[in-house]
């Protein structure tokens, strides 16, 4: 019988307290090779940035990695509803930016997001990446690709809202994950690391209870299908790569990628994998990584 992997996210080199507003605070943290170009690194809607330790530790060794998690979800604390909403979270991302060049020094930096997090750079007012990769973003435009979009997320927000969100042991919700479609092909160990990096005990701490809740997540999801037909790729100040999933497959979260746009961004996709590219191929997304940052036309 095979032993279950076990992913040990390791102790950051270091951790800043960041304070979004009056009520917030997230904490970033550095990991990694700090003589290295910066990789500034989030997560998707209802995740966290150390469920994508598979991914990222594989860019440790040459790279600085600054890893946060988004208001509401992973080490912070769960805020108030009306704050979490797309606009917030742009004003979010820029504050963490400034806080990082403040902390860090300023030098060359590469964004990494993933999702719905994707759209967050592409949408602030703030350009101060070298260059972005983005990972399976609901991008398209207005016409039959939007209205697909907007129908495919109404029916995600509704399912997030009918979600499990209480269960007795970590154990519990990683063997509930096996039998959930979006997390069939991930690699080893995923499932368990998405109970310690997604839960966190009750207040009664008789049971655990996701960390962002699913209320957050569908809302969020409801605020983000508005934004995704108003960005426009032809106004990006940086080299851009997207890395989509395999687009023959069923999509089994949101169709993604409008093709439309391919001829503005250099556009890839990993065959084989879904919306959890990172978390399904790991090797194949960190040689996407790798391959912006080797081509040494960066600034």
């Amino acid at each position: 019988m095979t032993p279950e992997v076990v992913w040990e996210i390791p102790e950051p080199l270091s951790l800043q307290d960041v304070r979004l507003d009056e009520h917030t605070v997230t904490t970033i943290r550095q990991h990694g090779n700090p003589s290295g170009p910066r990789l500034v690194l989030s997560h998707g809607n209802g995740l966290a940035i150390d469920l994508y330790y598979p991914f990222w530790s594989l860019l440790a060794d040459d790279y600085e990695l600054i890893v946060y998690d988004i208001r509401n979800h992973g080490w912070n604390s769960v805020g108030r509803p009306n704050h979490h909403n797309i606009p917030i979270l742009i004003h979010d991302h820029d504050l963490v930016l400034e806080a990082i060049d403040s902390i860090y020094g300023n030098k060359l930096t590469i964004g990494i997001f993933h999702s719905l997090s994707s759209i967050i750079p592409l949408l602030s007012l703030t350009q101060s990446y070298s260059a972005l990769v983005l990972f399976d973003p609901p991008l398209c435009k207005p016409g039959a690709s939007q209205v697909e979009l907007h129908e495919a997320a109404e029916k995600a927000a509704e399912r997030i809202r009918r979600r499990g969100h209480r269960f007795r042991t970590r154990e519990e919700f990683a063997d509930f994950l096996k039998y959930v479609p979006t997390f069939s092909r991930v690699v080893p160990g995923v499932r368990n690391l998405m109970a310690r990096t997604t839960l966190r005990r009750t207040p009664d701490d008789e049971a655990y209870e996701l960390r962002c809740p699913r209320e957050y997540e569908a809302q969020l999801m409801d605020y983000a299908r508005s934004f995704f037909p108003i960005i426009d790729l032809d106004l990006l100040s940086c080299p851009t790569k997207i890395v989509g999933a395999d687009p023959t497959l069923p999509y089994s979260y949101l169709p993604t990628f409008d093709f439309s746009n391919v001829m503005k961004v250099d556009y890839d996709f990993i065959p084989e994998a879904t919306h959890l590219l990172q978390l399904e191929r790991p090797e194949e997304c960190a040689a996407a990584v790798r391959e912006v940052l080797d081509r040494g036309d960066l600034s």
